[in-house]
């Protein structure tokens, strides 16, 4: 059991106001704010604007902050009118906004640079029209992944001289992406995709820049289907491949896996298939803490259950649907964070004969988020930790990273947003340092209140800082007048230097974890009048 009087030097450590930013919102048009976190080199807000009731093109204003939020620069472009925005990109230089023109297959990629904010257009055509949903840029080349006639393809579009083609091996009937990701040391392109078809076979095709296969890594699903992977460096010539799988080839996970990957020689794109035996798979069951989220009575029953089966020599499966996030390096290996949501439903009745009632209709409400959970392994991948993190009654109506670490040595603050306010958790591998605190975001003067809270969205920004941004109504204190609308970005500091050599607790088990009861990358924030979109 904890004793408060024990930790002195937990006390200290909180989230603390830094700085805040405020834009004014105008209801008259539609608007939507995107927040890029660019880590030292500050951050950049892009604000599209146009008549809602309009069919004038849209504006694009983008405007640069230092860490301070203080203006850097700012540049503005109108949209040509025959293209929609569909998919963004940015890395360390430059930011890349990819448009389509409707009914057609042309294209128009515009960079943006983060150094001084000049825009450069590059317009040409894809080979065909697509659903596009994959969007990466590798040097002066653009990938971007869809489907065309319900086939997978990835299509690539050079910069220089408008060429395109198309990634060959990827255009199959019952075939899925599941991601599309770069690697910028080895000039590589890998698509990550799986099979719809039985024994879900999942892959890794492997191309070089210029879009000619390399290599082609399969797993055999006929036991475990992989259901989501991610990548990371493991070495000169090795990768680190980590996500979840099903044993009945559906989305609902039944654990997460981990396998390293030699790719061998480049130029020979010959497949290679990865047998069962060489990945390794943890069940929910194996770790040690993923049930924390419960309520501690509830966990023992369950825990205790799942004890009595394998006892039996029964098979204990839970089956969740997960959001993985991209993987986070450390000095040890790496950190995989995933959430746990389920979809809402909302069922409209009505009577028929009898007095009883009967379902018509169902209605999509959102996501439900119940608990995330973090595992830390080494560079050779062994599980080395696992923790959790309870989330309590967090809607979102689209599916979307909530939970945001910044890691700070060897500990990590969890935290993210709900109803205008900050939750986080401070943990160390598998202990928990500081159980749940809740933050409320401050504005610019004391005599102001925060009315109401939409759109919230948090991301990890740099060292010790969070950035926190959404839509807010304010008003001030002991005023009746209208509120004041505006698009908020809050600085957050979480220092934990007076943690560093203060005590922890084990996460486990139930008895002993003080936690709380209760069951990208690029941040974006939206507003419209009209209609939302």
């Amino acid at each position: 059991m904890l004793v408060l009087s024990l930790l002195p030097a937990l006390v200290c450590a909180q989230l603390a106001h830094s700085v805040r930013l405020e834009l004014t919102t105008n209801q008259n048009i539609e608007e939507s704010f995107d927040v890029t976190p660019l880590a030292r080199q500050g951050v950049l807000v892009t604000v599209r604007r146009g008549d809602y009731y309009d069919t004038t093109p849209a504006r694009f204003q983008f405007s640069k902050y230092d860490t301070d939020l203080k203006p850097l620069w700012t540049t503005e472009y109108k949209q040509d009118p025959r293209f929609e925005p569909t998919l963004s990109y940015h890395n360390d230089h430059y930011l890349y906004w990819l448009f389509r023109e409707k009914e057609s297959a042309a294209i128009q990629v515009s960079r943006l640079s983060l150094d001084d904010g000049l825009i450069e257009h590059f317009q040409g055509e894809l080979i065909s029209q697509m659903d596009m949903q994959h969007f990466k840029v590798l040097g002066n080349t653009a990938y971007v992944g869809g489907y065309y006639r319900n086939r997978p393809v990835v299509m690539t579009f050079s910069f220089f001289d408008r060429t395109n083609r198309v990634l060959p091996g990827l255009y199959t009937n019952h075939l899925e992406i599941n991601s599309l990701e770069i690697d910028e040391t080895r000039q590589e392109v890998h698509v990550l995709v799986h099979s719809l078809r039985r024994n879900c076979q999942f892959s890794i095709r492997s191309y070089s820049y210029e879009g000619k296969p390399l290599r082609t890594v399969t797993f055999d699903g006929s036991k475990y289907s992989l259901i989501s992977g991610k990548l990371v460096p493991a070495g000169d010539n090795e990768m680190l491949l980590v996500g979840n799988y099903s044993t009945d080839c559906t989305p609902y996970s039944q654990g997460i896996y981990v396998t390293r990957i030699r790719p061998g020689e480049p130029g020979r794109p010959d497949a290679v298939t990865v047998h069962t035996n060489d990945i390794r798979y943890i069940e929910f069951s194996q770790l040690q803490n993923f049930f924390n989220y419960l309520k501690p009575k509830r966990q023992e029953r369950l825990l205790a259950r799942v004890l009595k089966k394998k006892e039996e020599g029964k098979d204990v499966k839970f089956r969740y649907r997960l959001l993985v996030h991209d993987l986070i390096p450390t000095k040890d290996g790496l950190t995989l964070l995933a959430e746990v949501y389920y979809p809402q439903y909302r069922g409209t009745s009505l009577p028929y004969s009898g007095g009883m009632m009967r379902s018509t209709d169902r209605y999509f409400e959102g996501y439900r988020y119940t608990h995330a959970f973090l595992c830390g392994f080494d560079k050779q991948g062994k599980l080395l930790w696992d923790n959790c993190l309870a989330i309590q009654n967090l809607n979102s109506p689209e599916l979307t990273e909530m939970v945001q670490v910044s890691q700070q040595g060897d500990l990590m603050v969890l935290a993210y947003p709900q109803d205008g306010e900050i939750h986080t958790e401070v943990i160390q591998g598998s202990k928990v340092l500081k159980p749940r605190e809740n933050y409320t975001l401050k504005t610019n003067s004391d005599n102001e209140k925060v009315l109401y809270s939409t759109h919230e969205n948090l991301a990890a920004w740099y060292d010790h800082y969070f950035l926190a941004c959404g839509f807010q109504k304010i008003g001030e204190k002991g005023y009746s007048g209208s509120p004041r609308e505006v698009f908020y970005i809050n600085k957050l500091n979480y220092s934990l230097t007076d943690l560093q050599n203060g005590p922890a607790t084990d996460a486990t088990p139930a008895k002993k974890r003080t936690a709380p009861n209760g069951a990208s990358g690029r941040q974006s924030s939206r507003k419209t009048s009209g209609s939302e979109q």
